[in-house]
């Protein structure tokens, strides 16, 4: 295959989703250059019809987040394009040089196994709120895995000399292992135990 045709010119993008409730929602159309400029934002499930490398990259931008407020704004969380395109490269670079497979295989991978399928829903009645187990759409289950996998990256990048590409890596591919020490793995895990203490 030309290398014009592969992502970042490097990796095929002719990967297989294993998870059949995810495959609509894992865009892994070809982008060279996964940057869509929000050209899709005005459309109906706009998030779906983005590359999810580019997913990975929007969500690099706001992992200083806790709740609604933004903790932390300084280093990687500069909002700029170009610092996370070079992130997430040499996080893929690294993948590759590990485990010997297609990083974007692997990423896919990380996404099926530490994306939960129950949550919790809040049920206001008579005054008091209760917890009721839900199911998630696919959506939102592949919105909280990348929010805990970048989420973990810099946390454990935050607190020591480890750089974020390094620290990233590690997490993606602890994730797509089911490895337990992946932050990802460990709240999707913590999140179905308490939906179902909650049915």
């Amino acid at each position: 295959m030309d290398n014009n045709l592969k992502l970042f010119g490097l990796w095929d993008t002719n990967v297989g989703v294993l998870d059949i409730g995810l495959k609509p929602y894992i865009n892994l159309s070809f982008m060279q250059v996964p940057y869509s400029a929000g050209r899709n934002i005005k459309k109906q499930f706009w998030k779906s019809k983005k590359s999810i490398v580019e997913r990975l990259i929007g969500k690099l931008m706001i992992t200083g987040h806790k709740g609604k407020k933004h903790y932390w704004t300084s280093g990687i969380q500069t909002g700029q394009i170009n610092t996370q395109y070079k992130i997430v490269k040499k996080t893929f670079e690294i993948i590759e040089k590990k485990t010997q497979k297609n990083p974007l295989e692997v990423f896919v991978r990380a996404l099926e196994k530490g994306s939960p399928t129950e949550g919790i829903a809040s049920i206001e009645y008579g005054g008091v709120r209760y917890h009721k187990s839900a199911d998630l759409s696919p959506q939102r289950r592949i919105d909280l895995a990348l929010r805990w996998m970048t989420q973990g990256a810099f946390q454990k990048s935050r607190k020591n000399k480890k750089r974020i590409w390094d620290a990233l890596a590690e997490e993606i591919i602890a994730a797509s292992e089911g490895d337990a020490k992946s932050n990802t793995v460990a709240k999707g895990v913590e999140l179905q135990r308490q939906a179902q203490a909650s049915r």
